[in-house]
């Protein structure tokens, strides 16, 4: 029997894709758990139209990520933290940090898509890099500076 895939399976192939398997296992195991559907010319063509649909939906994903990769570049984060003699944070700037200072400047971002191995733990400047959909690239810009202490100002 032929089948239109409605969803990615492993062992069959992707979404969209029209495949030949046994009467049984369409029946029994396909198209009762809407992995597919028969491959009729109204299903193949309502498929079609479907697909086109998500491209467009991915191609207005795509550029909405890209101008927010744009906005990530320009930005600059800057943080004043207490600090040792040595440069050596006390405390340390985490990506929940970076998030909420994102927020800030009015974009969203999950904390989560921000690719930190470990918390900044050093004044400097640093580019901290964030992970897209749609594998587009971006990068946040960090200034981590010593706080002035009260005796400094005086």
């Amino acid at each position: 029997m032929k089948v239109i895939l409605l969803e990615d399976v492993s062992s069959l192939g992707q979404m969209g894709e029209t495949i030949e398997v046994k009467n049984g296992y369409a029946r029994n195991f396909l198209i009762p758990r809407k992995l597919a559907v028969r491959a009729t010319s109204k299903n193949i063509k309502a498929q079609e139209h479907h697909l086109r649909a998500i491209e467009k939906k991915m191609e207005l994903d795509a550029e909405k990520t890209r101008s927010l990769s744009e906005k990530l570049s320009d930005l600059t984060l800057t943080f004043t933290r207490k600090a040792g003699e040595t440069g050596r944070l006390f405390g340390s700037v985490t990506n929940m940090d970076l998030a909420e200072a994102v927020s800030a400047h009015g974009i969203t971002l999950d904390r989560r898509l921000i690719q930190m191995e470990e918390p900044i733990k050093d004044l400097g400047e640093i580019e901290v890099p964030v992970k897209l959909p749609h594998d587009v690239p971006a990068a946040l810009k960090v200034i981590v500076e010593k706080e002035a202490d009260a005796e400094e100002k005086e």
